[in-house]
């Protein structure tokens, strides 16, 4: 029971940070470049790999594929969690999956984000890990 509540408070994290990230990309000016001249010309340059979008699309694009990404992962395994907690620590591959992923959210928030949402993603992290080790200490 107290894996299950820590992998899912793990994901609940995740899907906070993705609730979150999507509302932010929509409202506001917190992802808009500080530079007033940067939005403008994102706004009418394209991208070197198509003309088909603009550098601006490109970005609101990239934030909302990032948000729907968290927030999949925040379902999927928040669901698994807390309804088939049985089927989840039963797989290595579903636990080494997550776990990766987490890993891999955290190195991207330290390399290219800033503190915030990398600490929340070594939280989230932290408690997925926990939540395997108190599950198979339970087993054994």
């Amino acid at each position: 029971m107290r894996s299950s509540a820590l992998i899912a408070t793990s994901a609940t994290v995740m899907l906070l940070l993705g609730f979150l990230h999507l509302w932010i990309t929509f409202s506001g000016m917190q992802l808009h470049p500080s530079d007033p001249d940067l939005t403008a010309k994102m706004l009418t340059i394209s991208p070197v790999v198509s003309r088909e979008t603009t550098m601006w699309r490109a970005w609101i694009g990239f934030n909302v594929t990032h948000s729907f990404f968290l927030i999949l992962f925040g379902a999927v395994y928040g669901y698994l969690a807390i309804c088939h907690s049985e089927f989840l620590f039963r797989s290595w591959f579903l636990l080494a999956l997550g776990l990766a992923h987490l890993l891999g959210c955290a190195v991207a928030a330290r390399l290219f984000f800033f503190s915030s949402p990398f600490r929340a993603v070594v939280f989230a992290t932290v408690l997925f890990l926990l939540g395997i080790i108190f599950n198979k200490a339970s087993a054994a």
